[in-house]
């Protein structure tokens, strides 16, 4: 019984680290997104800014979540360096997700605008796409983590059961 309690902590400990593994995985991959938030309206707008360095990342990533939809009330730009409009679209999905190319260094901008007089709260993130080895890695170090803990603790749990009814 000692042995199998010993078992069930190491078990549970390799869970508790593929959860950790998970989280900084996360925190890790979206490293050098900038992320940013509020209400906009005719008169408000929410900017985002981040720095870019084109040999580190020739891709760029930005994402605009909306609250409420409203057609063609929300719209999103991105400015580069020089303040040139790269991208003007309306953002007519709850969220819009896309790649952009990274032409030169610099700091680069995202403005979420709307033209209602109503404000909308919006949600936006810009920053160099992120590495998809290194998600991949940390995804399947955490996945298997998990799941070595769970098939674990599923036959520690079947042999315990089996073993009382032996004893009984």
């Amino acid at each position: 019984m000692q042995r199998s309690g010993l078992i069930i902590v190491i078990l549970g400990l390799l869970i508790a680290s593929g959860l950790l593994v998970s989280i900084v995985g996360n925190q890790i991959t979206l490293e050098g997104i900038i992320q940013g938030n509020g209400e906009v309206s005719a008169s408000q707008t929410v900017a985002i800014s981040a720095d870019f360095d084109m040999e580190k990342s020739p891709i760029g990533v930005f994402a605009v979540q909306i609250m409420e939809i409203k057609e063609n009330t929300v719209h999103m730009k991105i400015l580069d360096p020089l303040g040139v409009e790269i991208i003007l679209q309306s953002v007519n999905e709850d969220t819009v997700e896309e790649k952009f190319d990274i032409l030169q260094n610099g700091t680069y901008q995202l403005i979420i605008y709307s033209s209602n007089d109503e404000g909308i709260y919006v949600t936006g993130a810009i920053g160099p796409l992120p590495d998809e080895n290194k998600k991949f890695i940390i995804s399947v170090i955490s996945t298997t983590t998990l799941i070595i803990g769970m098939i674990g603790l599923i036959i520690v749990g079947i042999y315990e059961i089996k073993s009382r009814k032996r004893s009984i």
